[in-house]
């Protein structure tokens, strides 16, 4: 049985390293792409601002705010999921079991984020970086998913 109180405090940590994993492979991407580095972070505001936002390419509240903690939500959203997982194996993995489960649930996010998602909703990366600089955001969403699974494991010594 999963101890759902544990899985969300776990979600809290690990969801918030994947945001930050995701945001980074986010402004890896737009920079090899030649764009600002915050400019698909500011097209995932979209959902409020419109499409225009993925023209923004400076920092602002509106667009750079509202983009992160959107992301930040949608990645602690995943880490529920994610961590639900490792709580139902019950058993503990190591790190590179737990980083093929997070490289599986970052492949669950992006085919949910754009296939049956409305366009509205989806992350609006797609409005600034080709199909390989987002697969770099979602690589950075599993590299965080698992840092943080394996930093909060650690803590409770299991």
């Amino acid at each position: 049985m999963i101890d759902w109180s544990r899985t969300i405090r776990a979600a809290l940590v690990s969801g918030s390293c994947a945001s930050v994993g995701s945001t980074l492979g986010l402004m890896l991407a737009a920079r090899q792409a030649g764009k600002p580095a915050m400019q698909p972070l500011n097209a995932t505001s979209h959902w409020l601002n419109g499409d225009a936002a993925a023209e923004i390419r400076g920092i602002d509240a509106r667009h750079t705010g509202v983009g992160y903690a959107t992301n930040h939500a949608a990645s602690i959203f995943w880490a529920v999921f994610f961590e639900a997982w490792l709580a139902w194996r019950g058993k503990p993995v190591g790190a590179a079991a737990m980083l093929g489960d997070a490289v599986v649930m970052s492949a669950i996010a992006a085919a949910v984020d754009y296939g049956p998602t409305p366009k509205r909703f989806t992350p609006g990366w797609e409005f600034v970086l080709s199909k390989q600089g987002m697969a770099v955001a979602y690589a950075g969403l599993a590299l965080g998913l698992t840092a943080g699974a394996w930093a909060t494991r650690r803590q409770r010594g299991f």
